[in-house]
């Protein structure tokens, strides 16, 4: 398992986002890079868990998926526009300061 948090953005996560977060060092990917466009938000979820990756969304029905018991590294959600790229990339870098994988398994973390 990694020792620091990594990230998957779903396929709405803004693209300066990872850029953001790589170049402060952090690991991330994005749907396309790892040949998920198109996938269902379940295939998403199993992806990234087996990655051990905290998954990035602003789309509600990841929620909805933890709330019914489906297994997760972790999800970071962020209301969309709520917040601007900035703040998501501050936000973001807090996370992967602060915490270590184990802490955010099955967790929502907002931002």
């Amino acid at each position: 398992m990694p020792r620091t948090i990594r990230f998957h953005l779903d396929e709405h996560g803004p693209k300066a986002v990872a850029e953001g977060l790589r170049r402060r060092g952090i690991d991330v990917t994005m749907t396309a890079e790892v040949g998920l466009s198109g996938a269902t938000d379940e295939k998403h979820l199993t992806w990234a868990a087996t990655q051990v990756r905290v998954l990035f969304t602003h789309d509600d029905d990841f929620l909805r998926l933890h709330a019914v018991g489906v297994s997760h590294a972790g999800i970071a959600y962020c209301h969309q526009q709520s917040r601007s790229i900035g703040d998501i990339i501050r936000g973001l870098t807090l996370i992967w300061e602060i915490y270590d994988p184990e802490d955010l398994k099955n967790k929502v973390e907002y931002l």
